[in-house]
């Protein structure tokens, strides 16, 4: 690790169901997949931005916490039926 690294910004990812996959993405001339996590529901997964890595996929419902606020990824609760 690099020491320009070190104290950056941070994104939190806390799963909301199991299975929940992120998916780390490669910097450079070509994207690429270069590490792959599993979390299952309740468990915490902290990530940094570093020279290595420029993105990260997820895929399932999670509750991502970031410097500009939080959103919940996946499927939106299903809307409910009028009576």
């Amino acid at each position: 690790m690099e020491n320009q690294d070190i104290g950056q910004d941070y994104i939190v990812v806390k799963a909301l169901e199991n299975g929940v996959t992120i998916i780390g993405l490669t910097r450079g001339r070509e994207t690429k997949f270069h590490h792959t996590e599993k979390l299952d529901k309740g468990e915490v997964m902290i990530f940094q931005f570093t020279a290595h890595t420029s993105a990260i996929k997820l895929r399932g419902r999670a509750d991502i916490v970031h410097k500009y606020g939080t959103m919940t990824s996946g499927d939106e609760q299903p809307a409910r039926k009028k009576t």
